[in-house]
């Protein structure tokens, strides 16, 4: 027992006879396993984990896609949390002004998010019954404007298009079919636009009313450094969002009214819905809002007075597009965060992509927020002196005019005073 002890690991099961680095059998070099160090696991069979990581990667799997699809149908209601949030933060102001003075919480929310129902309900009923009226006038009147339309094609251009009570009776016998459907569809849009306005409505009464407990709640998750940016953030997107919607529904209040006036003066049938739709979509849609706002009065002027009213409507737009840019804005806006229109027109089409029609309306807000958000905490260097940062001087030698000639030259100026302060050994 002693000598075997003895024996060294090396050696052992090594058939006597044979030297440590001889073969057992004089030539074949045959190896067996060391009886001291047993086998991980059978060659012919997978490891013991395998089966394992195939059951926690198929349950992975599933949760990934059952998540993926909850979050694709919850998607509405997220946009509805997001409205809810931006009209929050809109009517917040209102909601702190009567605070300080003596109002409770509660109440005063109530009061801003109802009385601004109310007011709009109100306008709605002030104008309703002449809109109504004159968009009845509308569709009625599209039987003759079709016929005054392709009497004109077929004396211009020879071509014949069938009358109106034919082609009634064609898009009847066609989608006659549908109209039940359609019936159907128009319900169940109705319920879902009064089931949307109530959620909205109540979350954002609930966010309001809750204010500054709400801020707590969500702080107390933080540490106090997260909790002062936190903050911070928070007051830029209120500011920015309450700034920018104050402002365009300021400014769409005035184009409709400037618009109302001049189709009234011009008597240009159906005055206050055309107005109306130039106000809203020029200062919502950007970019190509103004253009497509002031293409369906000039449509309509071109099609129920002439080609001379048509023209006029088309003047004022475009009068009315540069008095709006030169003073309107530059007035109502001076607080809201003006964006790159290329910028702004983008956001628009991605988030209508994304969201639908409900994302393009709050691209705007969404995309200042951003903007206010990047200008706060973004680091700012100063420029290099290039003449690529600015436009070059006429050949008279007088610099140009305008407003952006003129911040060209305080920006000159300024760069100017910085670096002589610099000289002086001032910081």
């Amino acid at each position: 027992m002693a000598d075997d002890d003895a024996t060294p690991r090396a050696t052992r099961g090594v058939p006597a006879g044979a030297g440590p680095g001889e073969p057992a059998d004089g030539g074949a070099d045959v190896r067996g396993p060391v009886p001291d160090r047993p086998l991980q696991h059978d060659s012919k069979r997978p490891p013991r984990w395998v089966p394992r990581v195939l059951v926690m990667g198929a349950v992975a799997v599933f949760v990934a896609a059952w998540t993926w699809t909850a979050l694709g149908q919850l998607s509405t209601i997220f946009v509805y949390l997001l409205i809810s949030f931006f009209v929050a933060l809109a009517l917040e102001p209102m909601v702190v002004w009567l605070v300080r003075h003596g109002w409770r919480r509660g109440v005063a929310a109530g009061v801003a998010l109802f009385g601004s129902v109310i007011v709009g309900i109100a306008v709605m009923a002030m104008f309703g019954n002449l809109f109504v009226q004159q968009l009845v006038q509308l569709v009625e009147s599209l039987p003759a404007l079709y016929a005054t339309v392709r009497e004109w094609a077929q004396s211009t251009f020879e071509v014949t298009w069938p009358p109106s009570d034919e082609l009634l009776a064609q898009l009847l016998d066609r989608y006659g079919s549908d109209v039940a459907s359609g019936t159907i569809a128009v319900g169940a849009t109705i319920v879902g636009f009064v089931f949307a306005a109530l959620t909205i409505g109540l979350v954002t009464y609930y966010l309001m009313a809750a204010g500054p407990q709400f801020r707590v709640a969500v702080c107390r998750w933080l540490p106090p450094e997260q909790q002062t940016e936190v903050l911070r953030l928070w007051e830029i997107t209120q500011v920015k969002v309450s700034d920018f919607i104050s402002s365009r529904v300021v400014l769409a209040a005035l184009s409709a009214a400037f618009t109302a006036v001049f189709l009234v003066i011009m008597g240009t049938p159906y005055a206050l819905p055309l107005a109306l739709f130039t106000g809203v979509v020029s200062q919502f849609v950007p970019t190509i809002g103004t253009y497509i706002g002031g293409a369906l009065p000039v449509a309509v002027a071109l099609t129920s007075q002439g080609l001379p009213q048509a023209l006029g409507v088309l003047a004022f737009i475009i009068a009315y597009q540069q008095l709006e840019n030169l003073y309107f804005s530059p007035k109502v806006s001076a607080r809201a965060l003006e964006m790159n229109p290329a910028v702004s027109f983008v956001a628009v089409l991605a988030f209508g992509a994304v969201f639908g029609a409900l994302g393009a309306f709050l691209a705007l807000p969404i995309a200042a927020t951003i903007q206010a958000v990047g200008n706060t905490y973004l680091q700012r260097h100063e420029l290099v002196d290039s003449d690529m940062l600015r436009d070059p001087v006429p050949d008279d030698g007088q610099e140009p005019r305008g407003r952006r000639a003129r911040n060209q030259r305080a920006a000159r100026e300024a760069a100017r005073t910085v670096d002589e302060r610099r000289a002086d050994g001032l910081d």
